[in-house]
C-alpha cells in the first residue's frame, strides 16, 4: 500500500503567472529559505525544475530517525510537459522509498488552482506505513509554506 496526498493550492493569478513563478529559481530559493532548510538549491533547465534540500531530522520520532539519520536529503524533480502539467518525483537518496505524482495548474475564475497529487511508498517492513504518513505530513507542510510564499510572490 502507498499513502496518497492531494493538495489544492489557490492563487489569485493566471495559470501563466503561476507557471512563470514555479519556473523561477529565485522563487524556489525563497521557498527553501522560508522552510529553514539546512542547505538547498534550485535549478531550472528548460522544462525541468530540480530542488535539492537538506533538512534536520531533529524532532522526528525515534523509528524515523533510525531510518534517515541526522539529516534528510530530498531531491525534487518536476518535468513540465506543458505550462500547466508536470510529473513530479521526490527522492530521498539511499533510502527505500518512492514519491511520485503530478502537478496541474487549472484556471479557477480569475485565479488558478495548483493541484498536487502524490503517492508516497516506503518499502520497509513493519514501519513503512508509519514513515509514509510522516513523509506525507512533511510534504504537506512544505507545500503549505510554498503556497504562502507563492501568494506573497504573486502579490508583489
Amino acid at each position: 500500500m502507498a499513502t496518497s496526498l492531494r493538495k489544492e493550492l489557490a492563487y489569485d493569478a493566471t495559470p501563466d503567472a503561476v507557471a512563470a513563478m514555479l519556473a523561477d529559481p529565485a522563487f524556489r530559493e525563497e521557498v527553501l529559505e522560508r522552510q529553514h532548510v539546512l542547505r538547498g538549491s534550485a535549478s531550472v533547465d528548460g522544462s525541468t525544475v530540480v530542488v535539492e534540500q537538506v533538512q534536520s531530522a531533529a524532532g522526528l520520532p525515534g523509528f524515523a530517525q533510525k531510518f534517515v539519520g541526522d539529516e534528510i536529503v530530498i531531491v525534487q524533480t518536476e518535468r513540465w510537459g506543458s505550462d500547466t502539467a508536470a510529473d513530479l518525483h521526490l527522492a530521498i537518496p539511499g533510502k527505500p522509498g518512492d514519491i511520485t505524482g503530478t502537478v496541474r495548474l487549472t484556471p479557477a475564475g480569475a485565479g488558478t488552482v495548483e493541484v498536487v497529487d502524490l503517492s508516497v511508498k516506503v518499502s520497509i517492513p513493519l514501519v513503512g506505513g508509519k514513515i509514509e504518513k510522516l513523509v506525507a505530513d512533511m510534504i504537506e507542510k512544505a507545500l503549505a509554506k510554498e503556497h504562502e510564499v507563492g501568494q506573497e510572490w504573486l502579490a508583489r
